[in-house]
């Protein structure tokens, strides 16, 4: 697998590419190529140009989950689409692989709408949705957690802001649609994250019981660590040093006081846009 990180908060060194507090990562595996999360505007669209990606030729766009630091970009890729000459658009409709719930409205008190804002007339047409709460293998060494269960009580466990059910009902938002994307490489999983609202050790051991391996090679993401209880901190420092991961690529939604913290527990790596990983 290879992963080229089209969006972070910040730009790898040395890479002159537009960044901003989002995610979008490309991957190529197993002769697909892949979006996991669109950023918050059309920036990923932008660096991807500038890395001589094609992003008309793309088999599927998955949603970490349903903010708009993660899925804003939606409304841009479909015009990039629209804008291509008809030979040089997707033959075939690429999937958008997300949880159910992802795709529902949601807003905060403060910030207002942070959810999914298009139609479903107008997503319909271009994308086409697979929406599932279960394990999807989108290639043979690529899996879609969906749902991630809630194992560790120190984290995972605060609601964010407020959605809006199908009927109309307003209610906390605990955040079940965050999930994530796991490569089963030949030595231990990477586990690709978008913030990790589930929480980073809740995804991780879901991802070796679904996997069936117990080894980690990278994690590789948001890790949700924005000035964390003490608590929450420790827990996954304990965690993290209890089953030896060999590195990590924290970014995003992870501050530099918790940064700080990890390297102390796991090899911390440079991340950024324009870095580019590949793993057997």
């Amino acid at each position: 697998m290879r992963l080229t990180v089209l969006v972070d908060n910040t730009t790898f060194i040395d890479r002159y590419y537009l960044a901003e507090p989002a995610v979008s990562y490309y991957l190529e595996c197993d002769g697909r190529r892949l979006l996991f999360d669109v950023g918050y505007s059309d920036v990923f669209l932008h660096n991807a140009l500038l890395m001589g990606l094609d992003l008309c030729a793309l088999d599927a766009v998955i949603l970490s989950h349903g903010h708009l630091d993660h899925l804003g970009g939606l409304p841009s890729l479909m015009r990039f689409w629209q804008t291509q000459p008809p030979e040089a658009r997707p033959a075939d409709l690429p999937q958008l692989v997300a949880h159910p719930v992802a795709l529902w409205p949601k807003r905060h008190p403060d910030l207002g709408d942070i959810g999914h804002q298009l139609s479903r007339s107008a997503l319909g047409p271009a994308l086409r949705r697979v929406l599932t709460t279960e394990p999807l293998w989108l290639s043979e060494h690529l899996v879609f957690l969906g749902e991630i269960p809630r194992h560790f009580d120190f984290e995972g466990r605060t609601p964010l802001g407020q959605r809006i059910t199908p009927d109309g009902t307003v209610e906390d938002d605990p955040l079940v649609d965050d999930s994530a994307v796991v490569y089963r490489a030949t030595d231990g999983l990477v586990i690709i994250t978008g913030c990790a609202h589930a929480g980073i050790c809740n995804i991780v051991e879901y991802a070796r019981q679904v996997c069936e391996e117990d080894r980690i090679r990278d994690i590789i993401g948001g890790f949700h660590l924005l000035d964390p209880p003490v608590d929450q901190l420790k827990g996954t420092l304990d965690y993290l040093r209890e089953i030896g991961v060999p590195q990590i690529h924290a970014g995003h939604c992870t501050d530099l006081p918790s940064r700080v913290a990890l390297a102390q527990v796991v090899p911390l790596a440079e991340m950024g846009v324009g870095l580019v990983l590949e793993y057997d």
